[in-house]
């Protein structure tokens, strides 16, 4: 068993002996998932990972898991529940084992309502809050295997975009659907393990829409098409938005408005480094967009940190005093959106090195193919 996922355990007890909490309870989640090894989703079964100040975690789940942990996890004590039986009776137990029965307890944010309120009923001396800055701050900073993880899937993206460019006129005619599921095959074919987001390919007017996803809009030539996705390798995902341009001459207002994203791409990337705050590198994108007659355009954040979640910290958000650090990993994908006409997005993930930066996608950032 890979001793890093104890070793981030102990790291978060020695956070929690410095805070007001006394424990963090969790489920299958990310969260679950850097601490103990065990990747699941959530289900109509409580699975609750327990962690508090010091001693081993427990984990309370399924009997059907039971085997399942023992051989993915490095936690020794699970205490297991057979359909029909009460499995906060084990909570309940497992709460005074650890002395978590009536403290302050952190629990993990994705959490669904149906076990935060029959926790809180059953462990009603206990207070609750959320767990989302304690372990958000943990896991801030990628190890040299995570960041290995995501520069792994960001070249298989890389792959695919390449894919993509050398398939030219033929994207002319395919639907938004059509190129998607095309996309998530290539991804695949290239070492990927599914997907870290639901593809987004949108072309003409629909690439105006951020978060358009596809549709089945034929691509017109000459048409923009706004082009995000990414793939996993080993649970951690890549992210990586091109806008190109199939068959044809792009409309009119489009290659000023390109080089204006493009700029203020470049610009940001080029100024990541440790020590510079995170609402920085977003006015530095939105500086050059604004002075190109761009800002209303530019709708969104400037970026958001990758790791086993898509999005999570650091935001590259105006106003944010976050301070970059050697292993953060994060987006930098500024755009311009003009409404009923095109939208224009570049995006590379980045990791911040002890001098520097480490751009994670390599492939060309123009809109032109073969």
């Amino acid at each position: 068993m890979d001793e890093r996922f104890e070793s981030r355990t102990r790291r978060l007890q020695e956070r929690l002996a410095t805070s007001d909490a006394t424990g963090v309870v969790l489920v299958p989640s990310p969260n679950l998932y850097y601490l103990s090894g065990f990747w699941e989703e959530q289900m109509e079964r409580p699975l609750l990972g327990f962690v508090g100040e010091s001693g081993d975690p427990s984990i309370v789940a399924p009997a059907l898991y039971g085997t399942q942990l023992a051989d993915e996890t490095w936690i020794g004590d699970v205490r297991t529940y057979g359909d029909g039986e009460d499995p906060y009776d084990l909570v309940e137990a497992v709460a005074a084992d650890l002395d978590l029965a009536d403290g302050h307890l952190l629990l993990d944010p994705t959490m669904w309502a149906r076990f935060s309120v029959e926790l809180q009923r059953r462990l009603s001396d206990a207070t609750v809050d959320l767990a989302e800055d304690l372990m958000g701050d943990l896991r801030i900073r990628k190890d040299d295997a995570e960041i290995d993880a995501i520069r792994r899937a960001s070249r298989v993206a890389d792959a695919v975009v390449s894919d993509l460019r050398e398939m030219g006129e033929s994207v002319v005619g395919m639907t938004e659907a059509e190129l998607a599921r095309t996309i998530e095959d290539r991804l695949v074919e290239a070492g990927g393990d599914g997907l870290s987001f639901d593809v987004i390919v949108g072309s003409g007017p629909n690439g105006a829409k951020p978060h358009h996803h596809h549709s089945d809009r034929r691509i017109g030539a000459g048409d923009p098409v706004v082009l995000d996705f990414g793939t996993r390798v080993d649970r951690y995902p890549s992210d990586q938005t091109r806008t190109l341009v199939f068959g044809g001459r792009p409309p009119e207002g489009f290659d000023d408005a390109f080089a204006a994203v493009s700029d203020a791409q470049e610009a940001a990337v080029q100024a990541v480094e440790p020590g510079v705050e995170a609402g920085d590198i977003d006015a530095i994108a939105r500086e050059v967009i604004t002075e190109r007659g761009y800002g209303e355009q530019f709708i969104h954040r400037t970026g958001h940190g990758v790791g086993l979640d898509v999005h999570e910290a650091p935001f590259i958000v105006a106003g944010s005093d976050r301070t970059l650090e050697p292993g953060m990993v994060f987006s930098v994908e500024p755009g311009v959106y003009v409404e009923g006409e095109f939208g224009i997005r570049i995006e590379d993930l980045v990791a911040v090195t002890e001098d520097g930066f480490e751009r994670l996608n390599r492939t060309d950032r123009g809109y032109g193919v073969a």
